[in-house]
């Protein structure tokens, strides 16, 4: 069973919107190499986990349970970095188009139209080019070590495709959720090395992917100097058994792997606001008031 907070795993600064930056950070959420991908891949490796190395399983369930939140932490962003990109506002008219106005013109030329044709000013399931997210994307061979090396695999490429995302914007919207990615695609390939390094693997000096001076990248280098990227959640309300495998130097030699029981703190969920150039209004006052009834009435 899972478990909902309405927090976000990190915080998400405000800033004007950017619907490029949106429509980039997409290839981030849908992309084959995005946080959706490795959601389900870890999720069907747990689900589908044979024998009784469990401490295994929960190491791929505790990073699965992880990409839950981060699908919510950069989905809620581009949601965010779109959300009244058109410059809409009402002149005292709450019909959208009055007068032959086009309120959704920008729509034509910026970023993904679908943000606004299909989205009301929202993050859809698709890469930075519109493709649509694919389950043919999840990789789950039922070899332990195979899926261990996979899963390694995928991380080093979303964490290049991420700093490649960063060196594209420097809105602060979207480089805060894309720098707490990039540190936290650091830590999941120092745990997926644990557990191969558990089964007799010696990396050396390959690690992170892309190996990079953290400095140049001032968010990250925050992170990192608080050691988010040694730092791994098991998400259990019961016993889990991650313990027992991540412990002990991290592959890169940074430092200290450190398991933590508790949860994330979380940062605060924003609300997005009524759109009614997107006909995406909310409740009406006469729904607003047919709810009150519906609350205050007696069971």
């Amino acid at each position: 069973m899972f478990f909902h907070q309405k927090r976000l795993i990190n915080e998400i600064p405000s800033s004007d919107p950017d619907p490029a930056a949106a429509n980039a950070l997409q290839e981030g959420l849908g992309g084959q190499f995005g946080e959706m991908r490795t959601m389900m891949q870890y999720l069907f490796q747990s689900f589908n986990f044979r024998g009784d190395a469990l401490q295994f399983k929960d190491l791929i369930q505790a990073v699965a349970i992880e990409e839950i939140s981060h699908v919510e932490l950069i989905a809620t962003t581009i949601s965010q970095l779109l959300d009244g990109s058109p410059g809409y506002k009402p002149n005292g008219s709450a019909t959208p188009g009055a007068g032959g106005a086009t309120p959704l013109a920008m729509a034509m030329s910026t970023g993904n139209i679908h943000h606004y044709l299909v989205g009301a000013q929202g993050a859809l399931p698709v890469d930075s080019a519109g493709n649509p997210w694919s389950g043919s994307y999840v990789y789950n061979s039922g070899n332990l070590p195979l899926d261990l090396l996979y899963n390694l695999m995928v991380e080093a490429t979303g964490r290049l495709q991420k700093c490649r995302i960063y060196e594209m914007t420097d809105n602060p919207t979207a480089r805060a959720t894309i720098s707490y990615l990039i540190v936290r695609d650091h830590a999941h390939q120092l745990t997926f090395a644990r557990a191969l390094e558990a089964l007799g693997v010696d990396w050396g000096k390959l690690f992170p992917i892309p190996e990079f001076d953290a400095s140049k990248y001032p968010e990250v280098k925050e992170l990192m100097d608080k050691g988010l990227h040694l730092r791994q959640h098991h998400f259990r309300l019961d016993d889990s058994l991650l313990g027992e495998l991540f412990v002990g130097p991290a592959a890169d030699g940074s430092g200290d792997l450190d398991l933590q029981d508790e949860p994330p703190k979380g940062a605060p969920m924003p609300l997005s606001p009524e759109r009614i150039e997107e006909f995406s209004p909310g409740l009406s006052d006469e729904m607003k008031k047919m709810m009150d009834e519906l609350v205050g009435a007696p069971a």
